[in-house]
């Protein structure tokens, strides 16, 4: 019944995708097409990057299907850490079209171009519509997974530009500042370039094997080394599967091997109630070895 629940909560899921993903594409060809025909800068560079959010939505999409795949004889983890390349692969589009957006601005102060008011602000509104329409359907997945999240992040950053391609028009329309156009560009390649700084040094430390930033080694240490008969802990490796499963393996010292099932629970019980690790590896050793290298 539990796994029917969980089926029933991804399908719905990748339907949200699905549509996002089929909305965002309409609206990258209103885009280009209303930048084209009005000559604004910043309503293809809105455009270029709701492709992105288009793109990176649907990356999202395959990598969610990816890592629902069971571990096999390739992959014995499983496939979950798809879901950690995808957000990767959205986090690095988002600096190319940040770096992008930025010399596409500073050339065209050195080419201005007339640029109609009208059309950039009624296209950049039905952007804005459909921006905050992705959002609210990616928002409730975002908490849970960073693959959605950097997705999601996309989508906010194109809400927020739209917001602004449409105070550029109206100002453009109201007093002729053109420059508005320019500098809106910049702020959005900034914001984009902001976003993806913030998820992709997490991203890139799951996928290095780093240990958990909410646990600290030396505290797991510490409360196995109480664990009654435990003699010494060392050799211990700490490190993400993704971003909710964590996994140990350790060296453990302890008095008698004849205790050696009994602290092995103790310990994978402490692990597990005080710090959520659900996977540990522990190999057993007698005599003290307090002279051994604790990680490593």
């Amino acid at each position: 019944m539990a796994h029917d629940h969980q089926h029933d909560i991804d399908a719905m899921g990748d339907r949200r995708l699905g549509w996002a993903i089929a909305i965002n594409m309409l609206l990258t060809v209103a885009q280009v097409i209303g930048g084209i025909v009005s000559g604004s800068l910043s309503l293809i560079a809105d455009a270029l990057h709701n492709f992105s959010d288009a793109a990176s939505l649907l990356i999202a999409w395959i990598a969610r299907r990816i890592g629902r795949q069971p571990p096999d004889h390739f992959k014995t983890f499983g496939y979950k850490r798809a879901e950690v390349i995808a957000a990767l692969i959205n986090l690095v589009t988002l600096v190319l079209v940040g770096l992008y957006l930025v010399y596409e601005a500073l050339w065209r102060m050195v080419e201005p171009q007339v640029i109609e008011g009208w059309i950039v602000v009624i296209v950049a509104s039905v952007a804005l519509v459909i921006d905050i329409a992705t959002a609210l359907l990616t928002y409730s997945m975002s908490r849970h997974s960073i693959n959605i999240r950097a997705a999601f992040l996309h989508n906010v950053s194109d809400a927020l530009a739209s917001v602004g391609v449409i105070i550029a028009g109206s100002l453009i329309l109201l007093y002729d500042w053109y420059w508005t156009d320019t500098a809106l560009t910049l702020l959005i390649a900034g914001y984009v370039l902001y976003q993806a700084a913030t998820l992709l040094p997490k991203t890139i430390h799951i996928l290095m094997q780093g240990a958990p930033e909410d646990i600290s080694i030396e505290e797991v240490i510490d409360a196995m080394e109480h664990v009654e008969d435990v003699l010494n802990i060392h050799h211990l490796h700490l490190w993400q599967l993704d971003e909710h499963k964590n996994a140990l393996e350790a060296h453990v010292v302890i008095k008698d091997f004849a205790d050696t099932e009994k602290i092995k629970m103790a310990l994978k019980g402490e692990l597990e109630k005080r710090f959520g690790i659900t996977h540990s590896t522990l190999e057993f050793e007698t005599g003290q070895c307090s002279d051994t290298a604790r990680l490593g």
